[in-house]
């Protein structure tokens, strides 16, 4: 009689999602998750690119997952980069229409059997010209936090912990997990990029290496099934020089 699969459902946006080769180096957090858990555990890639909480419910993503999922499978909910947008089909007000979207992935979910985990979202690399850090997530990542403490449902806060490794990397290094390329470096971008919202590989590795380290630091059951020589951020910090970073 075979054991099924851990399932872990990803649901969010571009710093989240699956890109295809001709979008190459840059990838999202979620597409680099699988290379932190042991083969027990199957992840399924939800995240859209440039989806908010509400369009991402409006387009009608989630019922998809509910379809899929069974029972003590997960889901990981990251949204607050496209909810900020003007645009009517995406604006999800902080404090209302942000939580109420959000709300609706964890209790359906819940509902279900599955364990949702809320995150706030991740940072932007956005230093100013003396070197200093500064957010660019407003009130989303406490109206999360807030929401996930209502719900009793556990709470990842990528944003600070984002945060606080580009304070560590600085302005320069962390450059070195986003899509900056220099014109003629790479077939995908022939003039180059400047991007300080996606991830490259390497930066989506970090990332998510992030969020498996919070998931062993909750405790949730899901840890069990974490690689013990999973990519760790202490290696990663000790190793960014081996990528040819000052």
């Amino acid at each position: 009689m075979s054991t099924r699969l851990i399932h872990v459902f990803l649901a969010g946006d571009s710093t989240m999602a699956t890109y295809p080769p001709e979008h190459a180096p840059m990838a999202g957090w979620g597409q680099m998750f699988h290379h932190c858990f042991t083969n027990a555990v199957e992840i399924h890639n939800h995240a859209v690119c440039g989806r908010s909480s509400k369009s991402f419910l409006a387009e009608g993503r989630l019922e998809p997952i509910l379809q899929q999922m069974q029972q003590g499978d997960y889901l990981f909910v990251q949204f607050g980069h496209n909810d900020a947008k003007p645009d009517p089909a995406r604006y999800a007000d902080p404090f209302t229409t942000y939580q109420e979207c959000l709300a609706q992935f964890l209790i359906r979910f819940r509902q279900q059997g599955g364990q949702p985990i809320l995150l706030t979202p991740v940072e932007r690399r956005s230093f100013s010209e003396d070197g200093l850090f500064t957010s660019t997530h407003g009130d989303y990542p406490d109206a999360a936090s807030q929401l996930a403490m209502r719900l009793n449902v556990p709470v990842i806060d990528l944003c600070s912990l984002s945060a606080k490794l580009y304070v560590q990397l600085g302005n320069k290094r962390s450059k070195r997990l986003f899509t900056w390329l220099q014109p003629g470096e790479h077939a995908n971008y022939p003039e180059g990029i400047q991007d300080n919202t996606h991830f490259n590989e390497y930066g989506a590795l970090v990332i998510a290496a992030l969020v498996a380290d919070a998931i062993q630091e909750l405790q949730l059951p899901l840890a069990a099934y974490l690689r013990t020589d999973r990519p760790s951020l202490p290696n990663i910090l000790e190793h960014m020089t081996s990528f040819g970073v000052e």
